[in-house]
């Protein structure tokens, strides 16, 4: 496979995390569209990284990685305690949440 192809999906599946991260108002589905962009990167560093015979885009997709899950982490948390304070996980609602 050639580069543009990885490349054409890495943007394609970053589009679709931009649009739900704008579009969607659900705590989760944002946090979902969130990892989804962080694989387009990660599809980009390992692209380029076999493009150039170097192994550094597979390492840094690894500490990617390994940022995505502490994310993942801390934004479960924050919506797990929306859902617990407002019984709803709508990310328009926590403005309502302030002092």
């Amino acid at each position: 496979m050639l580069l543009n192809q990885f490349l054409f999906l890495a943007a394609i599946l970053f589009c679709t995390g931009v649009y739900g991260v704008l579009a969607r108002r659900n705590g989760v589905m944002v946090l979902m569209s969130v990892e989804l962009m962080l694989n387009a990167v990660n599809i980009n560093l390992v692209a380029f990284g076999a493009y150039r015979h170097d192994i550094t885009g597979q390492v840094f997709a690894l500490f990617v990685i390994a940022i995505a899950a502490a994310e993942v982490g801390v934004g479960l948390a924050l919506v797990l305690m929306l859902y617990r304070n407002r019984r709803s996980i709508d990310v328009d609602d926590v403005d309502l949440m302030k002092g």
